[in-house]
Order: structure tokens, then C-alpha cells, then sequence
């Protein structure tokens, strides 16, 4: 029997989840300049992110600008665009089954719990893989970022700190993970309370057939 509570708490979850990860794959906050020995490395503050780059100067203006062409971009960065993608679309996808496999709707009938709780799982799924394909991109990220801060032979106008938008983004891959997992699990199949009831009956019936002997 699916819990709707479950059910309910996962696609929130994972719909809170989608959210904060499209606005992190818009945000040009991925990465931002790094201050070394307590002074701006460069003159204005560079934010970096998927699709644009933003320069954000003394006197308060900002200008931002997007990438001249996709293949001049290093490969890392076209992977974290394709993966970014496919995980938001990957939940588009989770979140139209969902809706349709919960048990609080009526998109199929109530006559089909069956087919609803598969979709649920289905959908409980796709939101467990499209949280670990967004959770890719950013750890990767972070990582370059903390290898090249460190590293002495990368120039100092060149090193970069971690911007706010991969927080955001970690914090978008849990609840993509949490949401699917609690949507999962909160979707049995209607025949999964068959096993304890007759493993009760099994028992009565031996207790029975003891006392006859």
C-alpha cells in the first residue's frame, strides 16, 4: 500500500530540489575571484558560471556577458552543461510520472494502483539519477577550483574560489536524492501486505494442527 505522506514529502522534496538546480545552472556564481594574501587578485570581481561571466566592478556596475562559442569552452565545462541538462530534464520527466503514480491524484483512475505505484517508483528513481548526475558536475567543479587554488604554478589572477551557486547546487543534489528515495519507498506495490499476513495465518494454522496432534 503507497503512503501518501511519503509520497507527498519526496515530490516536494524533489521539486524544491529542481527549482534550486535550474536557477544554479543559470546563475553565473559557480565561481568567483580569489582573494590571496587579503588583497583582489584582479580589479573587478569576476563571477563565473555554465553559460556567462560576469564583472562586477568598485563603482557598483555590473556587466555580464555569455560565452562566445561552446566549443572554445574547456571540456569540463561542456560536461557540466550536458549533465546539468540532463538532470533537469531527467526531473521534468520524474515529476509528470510522479504526479500521475501518486496516490492522492487521479490522473489514471483509482483503479490502477498497480500501474500508479510503479510510476511512483519510476519516477522515485529518475529523481535518485538526475541527483547524482547534477551532483557530478559540481563536486568536479569544486575540485578544479580547490587543485588550482593550491596550486603554486597557476597564476594568481587565474585562481578562483568556490562561488555560492555549487552550495546551492549540493544542496539541490540532497534533496533530488532524499525526494526520490522517500518517493520510492513510499510506492510498494498493493501486494507487498500479503507477506506478513500470511506469514500470521501460516503460524495459526501450524499452532492449530499442533494442538490437534
Amino acid at each position: 500500500m503507497a503512503s501518501t505522506g511519503l509520497q507527498v514529502l519526496g515530490l516536494v522534496l524533489a521539486v524544491m530540489g529542481w527549482v534550486c538546480g535550474s536557477l544554479v545552472c543559470a546563475a553565473p556564481l559557480w565561481r568567483v575571484s580569489a582573494f590571496v594574501g587579503g588583497e583582489l587578485v584582479i580589479a573587478q570581481v569576476l563571477w563565473e558560471g555554465l553559460w556567462m561571466n560576469c564583472l562586477s566592478q568598485t563603482t557598483g556596475q555590473i556587466q555580464c556577458k555569455t560565452y562566445d562559442s561552446t566549443l572554445a569552452l574547456p571540456t569540463s565545462a561542456q560536461a557540466a552543461r550536458g549533465l546539468t541538462v540532463l538532470s533537469l530534464l531527467l526531473c521534468l520527466l520524474a515529476l509528470i510520472l510522479g504526479v500521475s503514480g501518486a496516490k492522492c491524484t487521479h490522473c489514471m483512475g483509482d483503479g490502477k494502483q498497480a500501474d500508479k505505484a510503479r510510476l511512483a517508483r519510476i519516477a522515485g528513481v529518475l529523481f535518485i539519477v538526475a541527483g547524482l548526475a547534477y551532483l557530478i558536475p559540481i563536486c568536479w567543479t569544486a575540485y578544479a577550483i580547490i587543485r588550482d587554488f593550491y596550486d603554486p604554478k597557476v597564476a594568481a589572477p587565474l585562481k578562483r574560489e568556490l562561488g555560492p551557486a555549487l552550495y546551492l547546487g549540493w544542496g539541490a543534489s540532497v534533496m533530488l536524492l532524499v525526494g526520490g528515495v522517500l518517493l520510492h519507498i513510499g510506492s510498494p506495490p498493493p501486494g507487498t501486505r500479503a507477506t506478513p499476513v500470511f506469514g500470521r495465518g501460516l503460524t495459526q494454522q501450524y499452532v492449530h494442527l499442533a494442538c490437534q496432534s
